[in-house]
């Protein structure tokens, strides 16, 4: 059974101004209730989460995920590229004001992680390439991200029953068999979560 940890995210006085426009509301955590959801937002553009993460045992995951899609640059990415490592995925777009908040967290442990048997791969769900290029450069993200606003939006799907359709931001831990560990639905509470999920499932290698 997965086991979950919810934590309620407490916004600085600076982070409230910036997310004033924002209202934040909880995401089931549970499967189905996830693909209803992916279902029936389709077309909002946008589906908020309040940071509450959820942790599978290795016995409990399901099937790994197989995703590929062209990056911001041209180039084509996915799980055949990640396998084996333990794999950060970042769902986000530019305006997404959560999103950029807690870019320089993902920069942090990308950073700390880099070379180590981990890799982060974004999906870009809104933006062109210029667009994520230059937040690339705002905030120096240097890992690849698959632009997936256009067309069928392939690695969305490809993750549908295990985030909703457009829940930006979502982070999710890969195991190196390319499962889902761990799932941040809503903004990161800090650098620090998201590098104890990652040193959590290095551990199990």
């Amino acid at each position: 059974m997965a086991r979950s940890h919810s934590r309620s995210v407490r916004f600085a006085a600076s982070l409230a101004a910036a997310l004033a426009a924002v209202t934040l509301v909880s995401c089931s955590t549970d499967t189905p209730g996830l693909a209803d959801q992916w279902q029936e937002t389709g077309d909002k553009g946008y589906v908020e989460g309040d940071g509450s993460t959820t942790s599978f045992a290795p016995g409990d995951r399901t099937e790994p995920i197989e995703f590929s899609g062209v990056t911001e640059f041209g180039g084509t990415l996915g799980s055949a590229d990640t396998l084996g490592e333990v794999t950060v995925v970042n769902f986000w777009y530019a305006g997404c004001a959560p999103c950029r908040f807690e870019a320089p967290w993902l920069v942090e442990v990308y950073d700390e992680f880099e070379g180590k048997g981990v890799q982060f791969v974004g999906v870009n769900t809104r933006d062109q390439a210029a667009q994520a290029q230059q937040f690339a450069e705002q905030f120096g993200v240097e890992y690849p991200s698959i632009l997936d606003a256009e067309g069928g939006r392939e690695t969305q799907r490809a993750f549908a029953g295990q985030v909703p359709l457009n829940a930006v931001p979502t982070t999710l831990v890969l195991d190196t068999e390319g499962r889902v560990a761990h799932r941040v639905v809503g903004m990161l509470a800090a650098s620090s979560q998201l590098r104890a999920l990652v040193q959590e499932t290095l551990a199990e290698g």
